[in-house]
């Protein structure tokens, strides 16, 4: 199976060039649309046939020994270029080939974007049945995203990772901006592509850092000599410090934290599925994972390392607030989603790095189940997302009902499901390693997330009926191919966190079987390790309590959490209003975003308008002033010197007219409004860029 690693991300391309380009083709030549059978068939069974092939490539991986845990496949050259002169002033060759790697991490990611992705598919041939027009190029994208999701976590080098990197941004633009003739969509879709080009830039700088440093983008190259390179991890800021911070500047775009978060909300205006492929289970946690593979370089940048965590931590504090007041049922899971990635962060900083993917891995099963399960309610209620106008929808939709509720548990951190196993790593991991203040934040965080997880259930399932007399008599359970994806999400986010056990229940095995993959690039040496000897009996007992005695802690916090939500929106249904109205500017404050959204208009926003008014008013009044004073100039010349010599004074005035017109043509065709033309010029400027640099060093 492992010689066949490249079809995985194969199948799916597949999926996308048929569904594609026949559909296309039958809108087009025919005027009719393609068979919705054919269409969803090829979807999910490219994404099945991905996610065999993943499970068998799983199964020969854990196989071979841990050591021998690596498969690397170079599938052909792709840039073969000159020499070129290293920082240190060696001469290296410009070779990158296109790669794939297979070990512990990109097989854990592997198996979860095929996995989770899958049943999105499945769930999508009927959260999508209405759809008419687009039902095949939906399908279309959705496998496109797939492939360049795959490519992404199976890259061997940076710059194959960065076209998957780019490539499921260009996806989510697409999906997000789907329902092309809302508004709402296209806004929220240029909103996401612009605020990750941020990101991306930082990404795009740290890579040419580090192929000025290592002469090379390869993964297994570049971390064995960041070693060599860089003895000893840096006391101050050096160069290996700016990669990891330019790399991390990259991931807070792509994952969704400050300052770089405002975009994952108002994805939420994509379809359902969407929001649970790409901006809960897959897309959002590709920083994740490229900050865990590049783990040997931040290992050797431990102010890096505080700042990953201290982001971290303060953006799931800062989502989980936000998430408090929201009304818009899919709004609340998207901060819920930021602020479990900023936990996952946190994990990063403090190097917990199995934790943290860890909670990637189960997540991914719950939070596509929340999305899944608020989707089935969107659709029963006829696409009303506000939680006001719901509840009393447990008797209608008992199954998306049950097989919420387990999300909603794992994600509030109750014993025995999922949530609970990753998250409580991960605040003992932060407390041991010394970081307490990151801990309690921690801990805090698990209490609101419980609060405003139950508060969603409470809101939707329990109390009297809000729903509109129209949908009322249309409520209904999704059907079984909607609600069997929920039934087997549900099952991962129960059993998915057994595979990580604590330590004082028994050993770690993801911990151990992900070690190989993330090994930092300083050791502490053999000399300074203390001989091997077991732990006294009442010293092992004492460590064991300590870990007991702070998961009890932040469980309790994650119980006040429910009983609050429970106090509040079933037991005295009258509090809610009468705190919003004793706390109404607190309440505006946090119910606005912080108005995040408003600063970033009037500092970068309403800047960027400026600066386009300003070209306007010089093309208008300058560029179109010359042509038209040209004209002037004629009639003035022309009185002043007579009939005589008028035909030479109109030829050179002419001459004039077309030199600024045509100045006037092209300076226009830069200011088109277009988000599309102004990337392609952003794309075309740093290939210009880099040409000329192999140029001159050539």
């Amino acid at each position: 199976m492992l010689n066949y690693l490249w079809l995985i991300p194969i199948f799916p391309l597949l999926g996308f060039a048929i569904n594609g380009l026949f559909g296309l083709w039958k809108v087009r030549r025919t005027g009719s649309r393609p068979a919705k059978p054919f269409i969803y068939s090829v979807g999910c069974g490219s994404v099945l046939l991905a996610l065999l092939l993943s499970l068998g490539c799983f199964w020969e991986l854990i196989q071979l020994d841990p050591e021998h845990r690596l498969v690397e496949q170079e599938l052909f050259t792709w840039i073969h270029g000159p020499e070129l002169r290293t920082v240190s002033g060696e001469l290296v060759n410009f070779h990158i080939t296109w790669g794939l790697q297979l070990d512990p991490l990109s097989a854990i990611m592997i198996l979860v974007v095929t996995g989770v992705g899958f049943l999105i598919h499945v769930y999508s041939i009927g959260y999508m049945a209405e759809e008419k027009e687009g039902f095949y190029r939906f399908f279309a994208y959705m496998n496109l995203f797939m492939f360049m999701m795959l490519i992404l976590v199976l890259a061997n080098n940076y710059l194959v990772m960065f076209v998957g990197w780019e490539g499921v941004g260009l996806c989510s633009y697409l999906l997000i901006g789907y329902y092309i003739h809302k508004k709402s969509a296209g806004d929220a879709a240029k909103k996401a592509f612009v605020v990750n080009r941020v990101g991306d830039l930082a990404f795009i700088i740290g890579m040419l850092m580090i192929f000025s440093y290592f002469g090379t983008l390869d993964f297994t190259e570049v971390f064995e000599q960041v070693g060599e390179m860089f003895p000893t991890p840096e006391a101050t800021w050096g160069a290996l410090s700016w990669m990891a911070l330019l790399l991390f500047i990259g991931a807070t775009g792509k994952s969704a934290q400050v300052p770089l978060f405002v975009w994952l909300p108002d994805a939420m205006e994509g379809p359902t599925p969407v929001s649970a492929l790409i901006h809960a289970a897959t897309m959002v946690t590709a920083g994740v994972y490229m900050v865990a593979r590049s783990t040997a370089i931040y290992s050797g940048a431990p102010d890096v390392l505080l700042i990953i965590a201290v982001v971290g931590i303060f953006t799931a504090l800062l989502a989980a607030s936000i998430a408090l007041f929201q009304q818009d049922i899919k709004r609340v899971l998207a901060y819920s989603t930021v602020s479990q990635l900023g936990y996952m962060f946190a994990a990063l900083g403090v190097g917990a790095v199995a934790a943290g993917i860890f909670h990637l891995m189960t997540h991914a099963f719950f939070k596509a189940l929340l999305f899944l399960g608020s989707g089935s309610v969107i659709v029963a209620l006829h696409h009303e997302q506000d939680m006001r106008k719901m509840g009393g929808l447990k008797k209608y939709l008992p199954t998306t009902c049950l097989t919420m509720w387990v999300a909603a548990l794992a994600i509030a951190g109750v014993p025995g499901l999922a949530g609970f196993f990753s998250k409580d790593e991960i605040l003992w991991r932060a407390f041991s390693s010394g970081h307490g203040l990151i801990w309690l934040v921690g801990v805090l965080v698990a209490g609101m997330t419980a609060f405003y997880m139950m508060r969603l259930m409470f809101l939707t399932f329990y109390g009297e009926a809000r729903v509109s007399q129209e949908a009322a008599h249309h409520l209904h359970e999704s059907p079984r191919v909607m609600t069997w994806p929920l039934i087997l999400l549900a099952v991962g986010a129960f059993l998915a966190g057994y595979v990580g056990l604590p330590d004082w229940l028994g050993p770690n095995r993801f911990g151990d079987f992900l070690e190989p993959a993330v090994q930092v690039a300083y050791p502490p040496p053999a000399e300074a390790l203390p001989a091997a000897e077991p732990l006294p009996a009442d010293e092992a007992h004492h460590v064991d309590w300590q870990e007991i005695g702070l998961t009890v802690f932040s469980v309790t916090v994650a119980f006040i959490g429910i009983y609050l939500a429970y106090y509040l929106f079933l037991k005295h249904k009258d509090k809610p209003a009468q705190l919003r109205e004793k706390y109404r500017a607190i309440h505006g404050v946090v119910y606005n975003k912080y108005y995040v959204d408003e600063l970033y208009d009037l500092l970068f926003v309403n800047r960027a308008k400026g600066l386009g008014r300003f070209f306007s008013a010089f093309d208008d009044n300058v560029v179109d002033g010359a042509v038209n004073g040209s004209a002037t100039i004629t009639r003035i010349s022309a009185w002043l010197s007579g009939q005589a010599d008028i035909h030479i004074v109109d030829r050179i005035v002419n001459l004039l007219a077309q030199f600024f017109d045509s100045f006037s043509t092209v300076f226009r065709r830069f200011q088109t409004g277009l988000v599309q033309r102004y990337a392609l010029f952003f794309v075309v400027g740093i290939i210009l860029v880099i040409s000329l640099y192999l140029y001159l060093e050539s």
